[in-house]
This record gives C-alpha cells, structure tokens and sequence, in this order.
C-alpha cells in the first residue's frame, strides 16, 4: 500500500529518501500540489482508502500564504496530515512540511526571528536533545550535526504533547516528535548534492542568501566541508525512517 507523498515545489523532492522507502519495498504515490492537472500536478486525497503514511515534504511558501499556487491545497493538507495523526498513521514533514505538521496539530509557525534567531540556508549545527539521544529514529546520529537548511520561517511554538529532538541557536525547533508515528524535521537530510546544487541556483533561495547577505561561494565551500558527513548521517536518517517508522509488516494488508 503507498506512501503518500506531498510534493510542493519541484525543487523540493523525496532526494535520497526515496530510493531508501523503495529499496524497503514501499510504494511512493508522489502529488504535486503545485501544478494544475493539465500539467500533471494531483491534489491531496480526499479520502484514506490506500492510504497507509503520509509525507510531507518542503517548499518556497510559507504556512498561511493565501495565493493563486497554495488557494487550492495548503488548507486541504493541512486538514490531512491532522486527520493522518489522528489515525496513527506514520506521518513525517520535512521543512514546509514539518511547519505545516505543527500548525495542523495545533502548534505556532512564523517568521524566523527576533535575533538571534533568524532565517537559515546552508549547513548549520543542530543539536540533539536528551529525548532525541535515545529516539530510535535518530540511532547513530551524533549529538551534534551539521545539516542543510533553507527557510524562511520556523516553528514557534510545539503542538501540545509535542517531544522536541533536536535544536539549534538560529532555530529552536530542528526536529520534533508527536506520539509515536508522527517526526518532522526543519533540515533537508534528504538532500543529495545535485539537489544542494539546484538550490543555489533557485530564485527564491538567491534572494535568501542575499537578504542574509550569503554568497553562493560560502555556500559551495560549507559543502565541500560538510558534505561527505552529512550525505553519510542522511543515508543513516533515512534508512532509520524506512526501518522504523514505515516497516513493510505494518503497510501490508491481509
């Protein structure tokens, strides 16, 4: 039975992740929200038949943006990922996606700021929490790790119930729990290097690194520093995820 996929932008895609859920023999049913029918874009389900996880995975627009691109989706997901939660199934939010999971559960997503926190992009330090020291979807993941980032907001406030597992100085929420089969995390493990490549030459990204007054050189030699790492500590993440929170016994009916 498939994995939902919630794709927002082409840009921001399943990376590594998915060649991970698909050699754990799991199904990828990929949707562009963002792109009309005519041009293959697929809306949210409106309904659970075939539904086993959910993912929800990043993009340029900001949680609450009323615009042509996000009127047709962004309260019809959101809706989604708070009745997947209810259901128990495995839910998982990358950067948009994880915002978009603390603000359907109930929790505050905003502007990145004041000092000194701050928008992100490029490879940060993320610290692990005590709780995420012994969460088995973060098994052989260092207490602290370098991760890439590319954000505008950040979550401000954790959904009731919420378990933070790792932190940072520009960004207080890098990654969160909430029972047992909901994650999110702000970084971009999934993240390969052409994928890192392609941010760069994104618009949206550009006109971060500019108000954040980042050059594309800085950001091409945090990733000849930091890459060979964080490729590694992403594979390990993501093969935990494939593992732990979608196990072929749990996405397979009798």
């Amino acid at each position: 039975m498939p994995i939902v996929v919630l794709q927002h932008a082409a840009m921001d895609g399943v990376g590594r992740l998915g060649p991970e859920l698909r050699d754990h023999a799991l199904k990828l049913d990929i949707r562009r929200l963002d792109l009309p029918a005519a041009q293959g874009g697929r809306g949210v389900p409106i309904d659970f038949d075939d539904v086993d996880a959910v993912i929800s995975l990043g993009g340029p627009m900001n949680v609450g943006d009323a615009t042509p691109v996000t009127a047709g989706w962004m309260q019809a997901e959101l809706d989604f990922l708070r009745e997947a939660h209810a259901r128990q199934l495995p839910v998982l939010g990358l950067c948009l996606g994880a915002q978009m999971i603390a603000k359907a559960l109930g929790g505050e997503v905003g502007v990145s700021g004041p000092a000194p926190s701050g928008p992100e992009i490029g490879f940060c330090a993320v610290q692990q929490t005590p709780p995420g020291n012994t969460d088995r979807i973060l098994a052989g993941i260092p207490w602290t790790s370098w991760q890439f980032q590319a954000h505008g907001q950040e979550i401000k406030k954790l959904p009731d119930g919420a378990t933070l597992l790792q932190t940072s100085p520009a960004c207080k929420v890098q990654a969160f729990s909430v029972g047992l089969r909901t994650y999110a995390f702000q970084y971009h493990f999934e993240t390969t290097k052409g994928d890192v490549d392609g941010y760069l030459a994104d618009p949206w990204c550009q006109g971060l690194m500019s108000a954040l007054g980042v050059s594309q050189s800085q950001l091409r030699a945090q990733a000849s520093e930091h890459y060979e790492a964080f490729e590694r500590l992403g594979q390990r993440l993501a093969g935990n995820i494939a593992a732990y929170m979608f196990p072929m016994r749990s996405m397979t009916r009798a």
